[in-house]
């Protein structure tokens, strides 16, 4: 296996998400453990930069990123984004309301079982 394969896998595993179905891992994961994830993203920068077969494209700066990146979520910061979610609020406002990337919004939402990998409210995606 390529370092630069197993470098995603480890990435994709820190975000809470199994790297083959793409699935968010479930609220009791050891792979949602607060040591865990520091420890994934730790090996991860460990193996330093490692040269991509194509150019990648350009990665924001630590500094641009939201003050929430990377913290653990509250049971408050989850009221937040259900009420949130709840009342219509773009994502990309809640995001920014909880100083969160998008990504991290939408990934929580699933999480939360409000949304799907899709996008669509949870509710919609059972009734087909």
């Amino acid at each position: 296996m390529e370092l630069q394969i197993a470098r995603a896998i480890i990435d994709t595993l820190a975000q809470g998400i199994h790297p083959v179905t793409g699935e968010v891992m479930a609220e009791d994961s050891p792979y949602n453990a607060p040591p865990v994830i520091r420890a994934l993203f730790a090996v991860s920068q460990a193996l330093g930069p490692i040269a991509p077969a194509e150019p990648a494209p350009r990665k924001r700066a630590r500094t641009d990123l939201p003050a929430n990146t990377g913290k653990p979520w509250t049971g408050d910061d989850d009221e937040r984004l259900r009420t949130g979610f709840d009342a219509g609020t773009p994502v990309k406002d809640l995001a920014a309301a909880l100083g969160r990337t998008r990504w991290a919004v939408e990934s929580r939402l699933v999480k939360l079982g409000v949304m799907t990998l899709g996008g669509a409210p949870a509710a919609l995606a059972g009734a087909h």
